[in-house]
């Protein structure tokens, strides 16, 4: 039998293009989470997930996969990247080394309030940021979650003071500035997957970690941490992301409809926390967990830091300016 080539040509094109193009044609979309149900990254997931089909008359759904059913934070970022995943939350320290320059957003004690972090995120410098992040990591950050501050918890003893670390083995995320801030502090951390952190507790691997109080009561850290240091050394932002590519397949309405709906659902999780923070903080103490302030107004933590800290890190944020602009916007 003889082929003819001329008409299985557009055949074979129809095909290439379906294969090559499905995020264009895509009315079901999957996000990753790093953290479980329950905690600020399933809330502003969810909200979404939900504003989206609203906004599309049930056109357009979002999957949430929590607790990394599709890889770890950072695994997430890289899959985004190339187009393997549409959308993730995630904590912004695992964004900063694909994209450095959002290390200003974790830099010790430049955040001091949720208004604060509000106030960065939403306004020039946080355009800025998203903008390099598209250009750095190739995905784009479409919506804010707002966490609330890191503060430290540990299965040993109150902790008051730096001095007071001595001797505990903390897990810290593989982020430079994090692990920084702790040894400055006198402490050598242990970088550990966010995966294998309740584990690494659970065990005695590690004796502490930080994280908001929202993260602690979703990932039940309270059945293997008895204390709590209410250090404010970083607000905890998580980023919503959408992969760049797949963002650019769509159309353009729908492309509105995807800030719109993260819009929202930044300004719904800015509010979640405000009502759900201390509440949470209640029930953990209910739980057993052991709440300790630290000494002098946390002055001995902040002088470490700064002094230590941020110089260290003024070129990868992309200067000194950059600090200092943020200050400024802060009133200081």
């Amino acid at each position: 039998m003889m082929f003819n080539k001329n008409k299985l040509l557009p055949i074979f094109t129809a095909v290439s293009l379906a294969v090559a193009a499905p995020a264009a044609l895509a009315k079901n979309f999957k996000m990753a989470l790093g953290d479980a149900a329950g905690g600020t990254q399933w809330e502003m997931g969810s909200k979404f997930a939900e504003l989206l089909e609203k906004k599309t008359n049930g056109k357009t759904t979002v999957d949430l996969f929590p607790n990394g059913q599709l890889g770890n934070e950072q695994d997430t970022v890289n899959n985004a990247a190339i187009g393997l995943l549409d959308f993730s939350v995630l904590a912004i320290n695992n964004v900063t080394p694909f994209s450095p320059s959002v290390g200003l957003l974790t830099m010790p004690y430049v955040i001091q309030s949720a208004d604060e972090a509000k106030l960065l995120t939403q306004g020039e410098i946080g355009q800025e940021l998203v903008e390099n992040t598209i250009r750095d990591a190739g995905v784009r950050i479409v919506g804010w979650a707002y966490s609330g501050f890191r503060v430290l918890t540990n299965s040993k003893r109150p902790v008051k003071s730096p001095e007071d670390l001595k001797g505990l083995v903390i897990r810290v995320p593989r982020n430079e500035i994090m692990i920084s801030a702790y040894q400055a502090w006198g402490v050598n951390p242990t970088p550990m997957a966010w995966s294998e952190t309740f584990t690494g507790l659970q065990q005695g691997v590690v004796d502490g970690q930080d994280n908001p109080y929202i993260t602690i009561h979703a990932m039940k850290f309270n059945e293997v941490q008895k204390y709590v240091t209410n250090i404010r050394y970083i607000f905890s932002l998580e980023p919503l992301i959408v992969s760049e590519s797949i963002f650019q397949s769509q159309s353009p309405e729908m492309q509105q409809t995807i800030l719109a709906a993260g819009k929202e659902a930044t300004e719904y999780s800015f509010n979640y926390l405000q009502t759900t923070e201390q509440k949470i903080r209640d029930e953990l103490a209910a739980k057993g967990m052991v709440f300790t302030d630290p000494a002098n107004g946390e002055q001995a933590w902040i002088e470490k830091v700064t002094e230590a800290v941020w110089p260290k890190f003024y070129a990868s944020i992309g200067g000194k300016e950059k600090l200092d602009t943020a200050l400024a916007v802060l009133g200081r």
